[in-house]
């Protein structure tokens, strides 16, 4: 015998099965739903780095390649700049130099002439007849030199003529 109260009693614990059935059922849902969304979430970056692994990683090979191409024409452009300002440098050393040079001369040049500006009367005369005096003796060491020429003439003029009476004599000796 059933009673009321029993069949009640046992439609309120299968509607509390069905209903935690039902809940579990929901919760096993959601628990898929996020699942799911977890699972595409884990496909996109699988996608993305089987993307890189096939595709990716050769582009960044390609740019690591271009980019040490570029690091290489750098370089070469650095070596050939550093050449030319180091040539540049040295010719700009050598025409210093020279234009030191020329000028040095020139103020060596300019010097004497800078010296007499400045000095005093009386020292420019003693200058003066300093070069006074060297052409003097310029010209008393030209008339030495044709003196000791013309004493030279004059002796070998003298040895011939003794050489000749002493010839003269001799041949009167043997007479």
């Amino acid at each position: 015998v059933v009673t009321r109260d029993d069949v009640e009693e046992s439609l309120k614990e299968i509607w509390q099965y069905v209903k935690d059935k039902e809940q579990l059922l929901e919760d096993l849902h959601s628990q898929i739903k996020e699942t799911e969304q977890r699972l595409l979430v884990k496909q996109g970056e699988r996608d993305s780095l089987l993307e890189y692994k096939n595709v990716g990683r050769k582009a960044q090979a390609n740019r690591i390649m271009n980019l040490e191409k570029e690091i290489k024409e750098v370089k070469d452009d650095l070596h050939r700049v550093t050449e030319y300002y180091r040539n540049a440098l040295e010719e700009m050393k050598e025409e210093n130099a020279r234009l030191i040079e020329e000028h040095v001369k020139l103020s060596k040049e300019q010097a004497p002439e800078n010296t007499l500006r400045y000095l005093d009367k009386s020292s420019l005369r003693e200058i003066e007849e300093n070069e006074w005096l060297k052409e003097e003796v310029k010209m008393y060491q030209k008339e030495v030199n044709d003196l000791k020429a013309s004493i030279q003439l004059l002796e070998e003029e003298n040895i011939s003529l003794v050489t000749k009476l002493i010839d003269g004599k001799l041949q009167n000796w043997r007479l």
